[in-house]
């Protein structure tokens, strides 16, 4: 979802916006550091205070991740999309969670106190939790393939699928995820407890002190008092429609306000289903009569692979949002959108907006649809594509026409790399591909565009 505009100051100094968040959490993180060693007391031994630097960076992490995950419609601008926000929030807990290795290891103290070193274990023992289960979802891409058939093969033993049933699902992660400030609150007065340097040197206490604050403020902020500030839309299930063996599309209608979105973006949707209400993020696949929207749900292994089950017309609804950056107008003319399994959902909204609108495309687009086995929404694309001379359709079904390739879609396209915008839906192993070898081809970086529907 790239958002390439920028501040005015921004703009003076040649930097993209979205580089400014990221900018900022490593400009943040590297003046804590040099503040840290620099204020150091002169008895403290150096390991030791190193170790409780770790600490303090930890926590700043920490704080950061919570500020973060609590504003992600604010910040959106400056780190080029919701989605890429939420990637640095879980890069900066995941970063903090590591930290804390260093800082067992070297920050020892003789003095710390009974309470502090069970605040410590409750710390660390909750957060190191959160970062597993955050990564369990996509251990796949994280391990050399011949350590994935172990894997595979430890998940069928029967006291590790009941872990799986226990701890599966969005709800049950969600659930825990809301924990996290209780954790940081457990680490951060740990460290007022126990660190040592604190004593000799106040400064260090009182810079703590405001960065551990502020990202707890933030999380009773979030916890407390945003449902009452963002926005939040009623609706009503107007239908479910199977269009595959794992894919149902959801049409919801408005009760009141409508929620005004641009076709690409998503939005977080609470559902009443008969399994009681769920909470998921969801693209919106384009507008419904009456100013509803679209859902297009893939199952997932939580509740959304029973959601044609225990959805029915209806059933009440609330959106929150709309939240993304992912825009066809911020590219160039010529385009390339690639689409692969549930991915396409951003993209549907794109097409089936130009049906609404009419006219036709200012922009040279090359559509290709990738999934395993015929997709389900390739007539509907086709048929839009009649009334759309420049845009032009490539359905590739990977069980009759093997994979698609980056090399196949920039012979297809046959334009000058460097005039391409590209914009990507679909698994995260894929887009990473397409990626680099959109970079070789000589795609520019600021030109290549993709979509995370993942959040966790």
């Amino acid at each position: 979802m790239g958002n390439h505009g920028t501040t005015p100051a921004a703009a003076f100094l040649g930097i993209p916006l979205r580089w400014i968040g990221p900018g900022a959490i490593t400009a943040v993180v590297a003046a804590y550091a040099i503040f840290w060693y620099l204020a150091r007391p002169v008895a403290e031994p150096l390991p030791r205070h190193v170790g409780q630097l770790f600490g303090g960076e930890s926590v700043l992490l920490y704080s950061v991740a919570l500020v973060l995950v609590s504003t992600l419609p604010h910040v959106e601008p400056v780190f080029g999309g919701i989605d890429h926000a939420a990637i640095w929030h879980r890069r900066a807990a995941m970063t903090a969670t590591v930290l804390l290795l260093p800082h067992i290891e070297l920050a020892s103290n003789p003095e710390a106190t009974s309470v502090g070193k069970t605040l410590a274990v409750v710390a660390i023992s909750g957060l190191a939790a959160l970062v597993v289960w955050a990564v369990l979802p996509r251990w796949r891409t994280m391990l050399p393939a011949p350590a994935r058939r172990l894997v595979v093969a430890a998940l069928q033993a029967q006291g590790v699928r009941l872990v799986v049933r226990l701890l599966g699902g969005y709800e049950r992660w969600r659930g825990f995820h809301r924990l996290t400030g209780l954790f940081v609150a457990a680490g951060f007065l740990h460290g007022l407890f126990d660190a040592s340097a604190f004593e000799a040197a106040p400064g260090l206490r009182w810079s703590y002190v405001a960065i551990g604050g502020t990202g707890l403020a933030f999380y009773v902020y979030r916890e407390l008092l945003a449902r009452r500030f963002l926005p939040h839309h009623d609706y009503q299930v107007a239908g479910v429609r199977p269009v595959a063996a794992d894919l149902v599309e959801v049409a919801l209608r408005p009760l009141g306000r409508p929620l005004e979105f641009k076709p690409g973006q998503f939005a977080m949707v609470y559902l009443e289903t008969a399994d009681g209400w769920q909470r998921h993020p969801f693209s919106i696949s384009g507008p419904a009569p009456e100013g509803g929207i679209s859902i297009t749900v893939k199952a997932l292994g939580d509740h959304t692979s029973r959601l044609s089950d225990v959805v029915q017309a209806g059933m009440p609804a609330v959106v929150g949002g709309p939240y993304g950056r992912f825009d066809r107008h911020k590219g160039t003319a010529h385009q390339v959108w690639i689409a692969g399994g549930v991915g396409i959902t951003p993209f549907l909204s794109w097409v089936r907006s130009l049906e609404a609108a009419g006219g036709d495309l200012p922009e040279e687009v090359h559509f290709f649809v990738t999934s395993a086995g015929p997709s389900p929404f390739a007539e509907e694309i086709l048929a839009i594509a009649r009334n759309h001379p420049r845009l032009h359709i490539h359905v590739v079904d990977t069980e009759t026409d093997g994979r698609l390739t980056p090399q196949a879609v920039i012979a297809a396209v046959d334009t000058e790399p460097r005039m391409l915008s590209v914009f990507m839906g679909g698994p995260d192993a894929m887009l990473r591909q397409f990626r680099r070898a959109f970079r070789a081809a000589g795609v520019r970086r600021a030109n290549i565009h993709r979509e995370y529907f993942q959040w966790r």
